[in-house]
């Protein structure tokens, strides 16, 4: 990229004000895959398009509000969270309007959301703590994807989607692949050079690989790939891009996807 043209963008930025488009990059795979496994697992409706829509404005809201929290509850950053909030609550009444069961899954992302603005508030947002919180809030949208689907029940139903224990499986490894992900990625940008996070990251990606096997072995095979990426990567290449580090979390997220949809 031109530094012309990164200029201009950051120049529109600065016009648009802060809050209005989020830049944690490594967020898209997050909010992405577990719908698509969900949706592609129970079998895709129009309901999924609405979903996606809903829960990526959701996110819009909640990078918004975070920042705002962050900065002290300054008056600039308001304006991204009331507009992202109004379009969150639109589209989620129509999303609700669909399948009005949907709304009972409000009772396991409200404490969820809340620990994470907690996080944010206390300026926190960077913890490995909150970081699993939203890992488990976007891993459980594998099983809100798939009560929408073509074969979920219509009628009323408790959490629709939750009876599912192969759904829930793939949700459980879905978020092991991201708690993954944070430790391997902090080892080599924010961490880099920390024995200690490399210690963490490198016990869990090698423990992880145990119930990966149990579960299926291609996701064994995906997770022991992942352990000696973790070994590996930061000693050989401990000074990669971000830019390098980011395609190499949507090769491995494009795999995990692929396994999820096609294993049982």
């Amino acid at each position: 990229m031109s530094p012309a043209r990164s200029t201009g963008r950051a120049a529109a930025r600065r016009r648009r004000g802060p809050g209005w488009v989020p830049n944690q990059h490594g967020a898209w795979a997050m909010l992405i895959v577990p719908v698509v496994v969900g949706a592609v697992r129970a079998g895709p409706t129009w309901r999924h398009l609405l979903l996606v829509v809903a829960w990526l404005a959701a996110y819009f809201a909640f990078f918004a509000i975070g920042l705002w929290l962050r900065s002290g509850r300054k008056a600039r950053y308001v304006a991204p969270v009331r507009a992202y909030s109004i379009l969150t609550t639109v589209l989620g009444l129509a999303l609700i309007a669909s399948r009005p069961s949907l709304v009972t899954w409000g009772a396991v992302y409200a404490p969820l959301l809340a620990i994470s603005l907690w996080h944010s508030a206390r300026r926190a947002d960077r913890s490995l703590v909150n970081d699993a919180v939203t890992m488990v809030a976007a891993s459980i949208m594998v099983v809100v994807a798939a009560g929408l689907g073509s074969g979920a029940p219509t009628a009323w139903t408790w959490l629709p989607g939750a009876s599912d224990h192969a759904t829930w499986a793939a949700a459980a490894l879905t978020f092991a692949y991201f708690f993954g992900t944070a430790l391997y990625v902090k080892t080599m940008i924010r961490d880099r050079g920390d024995r200690r996070r490399y210690a963490e990251s490198v016990r869990y990606h090698t423990l992880i690989c145990v119930p990966a096997f149990f579960w299926n072995p291609w996701a064994g095979l995906l997770f022991v790939t992942l352990a000696v990426r973790a070994v590996v990567v930061p000693r050989t290449w401990p000074h990669a891009t971000p830019r390098s580090v980011g395609l190499g979390e949507v090769g491995a997220s494009v795999a995990l996807a692929l396994l999820l949809v096609t294993a049982g």
